[in-house]
């Protein structure tokens, strides 16, 4: 049993922000409907290669980007824009716990599938709006992207190398403001499920990708309130702790990052360097810091007369925080990632050994389940669907383009 079973979630979202905060809710036991367009389906379904190979090994049109994101869902593929397609969300919505949609700010009162209109409905309802920068303010009405986000939130400033190494501001590899507003917009809607229950209504949660990343700018964001100076890109440096950053060895770079002075002693230990603990500007983290420009080019130099792999060995030896820089093949292959199950199995009905990331909570009584495979689109329309409708009424619907997907 999961830990949200018994909540069905309506799910109208669509590339990665929305559907991350739904697989979740997925994964934790809850009962997610993605609606998706007829014949097209999320923007994500169209985003490859890659595609997911079939049983025979022959390229299908399932996106790993789709994929990634749209697991334990019903796809249920429903005109929104058609008086018949919103009749429909407003059956599901009179039973849904849950709305999650992110559409541009106003976009879904003509349809009727605001707030407004789905908590007349039904006043339990929690209703989860996702936008680039939220439902007020000058920039309201514009779409946002996590790229522009990442770029106007100031996180593109601080990351990448300084101008006067490689210069450029550089956004993180992956859709992490994305990601991260899908993270807390499972949390609001945990709380207001919760507060639910002491009030006996639902409300309106209004995310912001922009409103998100400015948060998370967490100890950055604060420097710059302490200090009135903005952080600058300082490639993979610490702002605040020396050692902590990238080092090439002799054959390729690895990591070391210590966080606080007995580290910093046992690193000189285990790697043979110990009279730089003679030096008094090296003994103290904020004396290393001030000092920074004279302690990392020594390290550097030490650093060039071993292997990654022989320095790696020498200083975990001490317990010193220490790391290689591993693609994500080798990730996926480290020995405890292994061990936490990471990567699981789903079966699909194109590729019995179908794979995919797997959820990285741990609950020991609800634990994450995996029930389904990212759904293709459609597929689950006649399920869901004929709680409302008969399979008559259904098939007149598809044959006019309102829905999509098997029926009978």
């Amino acid at each position: 049993m999961g830990a949200l079973q018994g909540i069905r979630v309506l799910d109208l979202s669509r590339v990665l922000a929305g559907p991350w905060c739904g697989q979740i809710l997925a994964d934790l036991g809850a009962e997610v409907i993605k609606i998706e367009r007829p014949r097209v389906g999320d923007d994500t379904r169209m985003w490859g290669p890659p595609w997911m190979p079939d049983q025979d090994g022959n390229m299908t049109r399932e996106s790993g980007y789709f994929q990634c994101t749209n697991r334990n869902k019903y796809s249920v593929a429903v005109d929104i824009t058609t008086p018949e397609g919103q009749a429909l969300i407003y059956e599901i919505a009179k039973t849904a716990d849950v709305v999650i949609e992110n559409y541009k700010t106003g976009s879904l009162t003509k349809y009727g599938l605001d707030y407004a209109s789905l908590s007349e409905l039904n006043p339990n309802i929690v209703y989860c709006s996702i936008t680039g920068f939220g439902q007020d303010g000058p920039r309201a009405e514009e779409p946002g992207y996590d790229f522009i986000i990442q770029g106007m939130s100031g996180l593109m400033s601080i990351t990448g190398e300084p101008d006067e190494v490689a210069g450029g501001a550089q956004k993180v590899g992956v859709a992490v403001v994305d990601i991260q507003t899908g993270l807390y917009s499972t949390i609001a809607i945990q709380a207001a499920l919760i507060a639910r229950s002491h009030t006996g209504r639902g409300q309106y949660i209004d995310m912001s990708l922009l409103d998100v990343q400015i948060a998370a700018l967490a100890n950055q964001g604060m420097n710059y309130l302490a200090s009135g100076k903005a952080p600058q890109r300082m490639g993979n440096q610490h702002p605040s702790i020396v050692p902590y950053q990238t080092f090439k060895a002799k054959d390729k770079e690895f990591i070391i990052a210590c966080g606080n002075d007995k580290q910093f002693k046992d690193l000189c230990i285990a790697i043979g360097y110990s009279e730089l603990l003679e030096n008094e500007k090296f003994v103290r983290n904020q004396d290393r810091v001030k000092y920074r420009n004279e302690l990392v080019p020594l390290l550097s130099k030490h650093f060039l007369q071993k292997t990654a792999k022989e320095w790696v060995e020498m200083i975990y030896a001490l317990k010193v925080p220490v790391g290689v820089i591993n693609s994500i093949e080798d990730a996926l292959a480290e020995p405890q990632i292994v061990h936490r199950n990471l990567v699981v199995n789903i079966p699909h009905h194109l590729n019995e050994n179908f794979q995919t990331i797997g959820s990285p909570m741990k609950l020991s009584d609800t634990p994450v389940e995996y029930h389904h495979a990212p759904p293709e689109l459609g597929e689950h329309t006649a399920q869901i669907l004929s709680r409302f409708k008969t399979e008559e009424e259904l098939a007149a619907l598809k044959e006019k383009g309102i829905i999509d997907g098997k029926i009978a």
